[in-house]
């Protein structure tokens, strides 16, 4: 795939995953966060929880599951990336936080599926 057709694929796997916290009565305060350390998909309100959420959108074949490609490197710029938008949105750094993994498969010809995992890691 193309980096331009990986871009879109990812971007559409985001707004479904927005679209997902929406209809659970979310707010979405933030997306594509970006930093140094690294990029925050989406900042959630989640009835006072603070999330941090990774989407990783695939096609319907691929051999490991999306939250796979999440590793401990990839954790460790999410939390620093979610420290900066701490200092930066010092309103919210009192509030419980949590990161979120969102899964999004794209089978070709049918309807997106998408997983939700709470707390996928902690700090």
């Amino acid at each position: 795939m193309s980096k331009r057709g990986s871009a879109e694929t990812g971007a559409k796997g985001e707004h479904l995953a927005a679209v997902y916290y929406q209809r659970r009565g979310c707010e979405i305060l933030d997306t594509n966060y970006r930093t140094r350390m690294g990029e925050l998909d989406l900042v959630v309100m989640d009835h006072g929880t603070l999330v941090f959420s990774e989407v990783k959108t695939r096609s319907e074949n691929t051999i490991a599951t999306p939250a796979e490609s999440v590793t401990k490197q990839k954790q460790r710029r999410l939390i620093l990336a979610a420290q900066h938008y701490l200092m930066t949105h010092t309103a919210y750094a009192d509030l419980v936080m949590r990161f979120d993994v969102v899964e999004v498969i794209l089978p070709r010809g049918g309807l997106p599926r998408l997983h939700c995992i709470e707390n996928a890691f902690t700090l």
